[in-house]
């Protein structure tokens, strides 16, 4: 009797406890879900406090796992191999920046040969009728009709004559060494005379022939037109050497120097190696802009004036530092971080002070040390998941 009494009295009492402990466990469990956050799996900038779409692809938000070490993340062999993650122990050794310039390709006006007519007369006949076409040396370009040079042969002829009837006579021998020397400022050359000695016959009609070889850029005349003594008749261009030129602000003129040595890249064509030999004293009025100089060798004819180029100049050298690729170096508004492995599959992210960079490679001043493996391909990778996991 006394057993029944004590267990009516215990049992509401026990009832009670085993209510309040499900309502604290359940408060409790409340509590912690409430804490939880979501995130979009291709979106981790987005983070909410409870479950929904993301607002930026409509993806359903996930949990946010925080449950790793503070700063790392840990993968499986999968997941290594899926995202391509590989390592690079890095160390001291020299770096050098290179700055990109763009550049186009044009004519160099020493290999330039203007032919100008030297006696006024009228073109008979045009050996060569368009620009851009190659002309050698020796290669008859015009035929013109002159007075001027049918009263320059009647005149040697005559001094020929008189040279062979008092060959004991100097001043004949000088008379005639004048006349062919008047023949050869308009352009006659010496078979040219020796032709009309032989045929003893002046002809008004003489044809000009090339002194150079080149492309014919420009062509002044035409067939049955007049020529004036002295005016240019056709414009060669000798593309064998050619210029570059490269576009410099005015606040990277001052870094370079005469003699630098640079590499210039053409699409489609190899690369080549020269030194700046020449920068402009003054700006482009309109563009504001510094030209640097440099000769490109040409022996094929590949490359044409107007193509455009790029050339790369190395700007700064370091002897001893340490540099990444650029794909190692995660850059946001908060700063700049590199993940290091720390051991199988795991991996720690580092806050990094960057310095100067190429198309390639960036300084690393601070936060990693000589000898780190830090990661070079899947990083982004890496830093995703990292904030996946973390929240941050």
């Amino acid at each position: 009797m006394n057993k029944l009494i004590i267990i009516a009295i215990l049992f509401p009492w026990l009832l009670f406890s085993a209510c309040s402990r499900q309502k604290k466990e359940a408060a409790s469990a409340h509590t912690h879900t409430s804490s939880e956050k979501y995130t979009c799996p291709m979106h981790p900038q987005v983070i909410q406090e409870k479950p929904g779409l993301c607002p930026i692809c409509g993806m359903d938000l996930v949990p946010v796992k925080a449950n790793a070490a503070e700063g790392e993340v840990s993968l499986n062999n999968e997941q290594v191999s899926l995202a391509n993650i590989r390592t690079l122990k890095i160390t001291v050794e020299g770096f050098s920046t290179t700055k990109v310039l763009n550049a186009k390709v044009v004519t160099d006006p020493e290999g330039s040969e203007v032919v100008s007519s030297r006696f006024a007369g009228r073109v008979e006949k045009l050996y060569v009728r368009e620009t851009g076409v190659p002309v050698s040396v020796g290669q008859p370009l015009f035929r013109v009709y002159s007075e001027q040079l049918q009263t320059l042969q009647q005149d040697y002829l005559l001094q020929v004559k008189q040279s062979e009837a008092f060959p004991q006579e100097r001043i004949y021998k000088d008379l005639k060494k004048a006349a062919a020397s008047r023949l050869h400022l308009l352009g006659v050359t010496d078979v040219q005379i020796r032709e009309l000695e032989r045929a003893n016959k002046t002809s008004p009609v003489i044809t000009v022939y090339s002194k150079a070889s080149g492309i014919i850029r420009e062509l002044n005349i035409s067939e049955g037109g007049y020529v004036t003594e002295g005016s240019p008749v056709i414009r060669l261009e000798n593309y064998g050497s050619l210029w570059v030129e490269a576009e410099l602000y005015p606040s990277e003129a001052t870094s370079v120097k005469e003699g630098a040595p640079v590499t210039v890249t053409i699409d489609g064509y190899p690369s080549q190696t020269s030194r700046i030999n020449f920068i402009a004293p003054e700006l482009n009025g309109a563009s504001q802009i510094v030209t640097a100089r440099a000769s490109l060798k040409n022996p094929g004819g590949m490359l044409q004036p107007g193509m455009q180029a790029q050339v790369f100049l190395s700007s700064s050298i370091k002897d001893a530092a340490m540099k990444l690729p650029l794909g190692a170096v995660i850059r946001e508004e908060k700063g700049a971080y590199a993940w290091v492995k720390k051991g199988h599959n795991k991996f720690a992210i580092r806050t990094v002070q960057t310095g100067a960079e190429d198309d390639r490679s960036i300084l690393v001043t601070s936060g990693l040390s000589s000898g780190d493996e830090v990661v070079v391909s899947g990083a982004y990778l890496l830093y995703s998941e990292y904030v996946l996991k973390k929240g941050v």
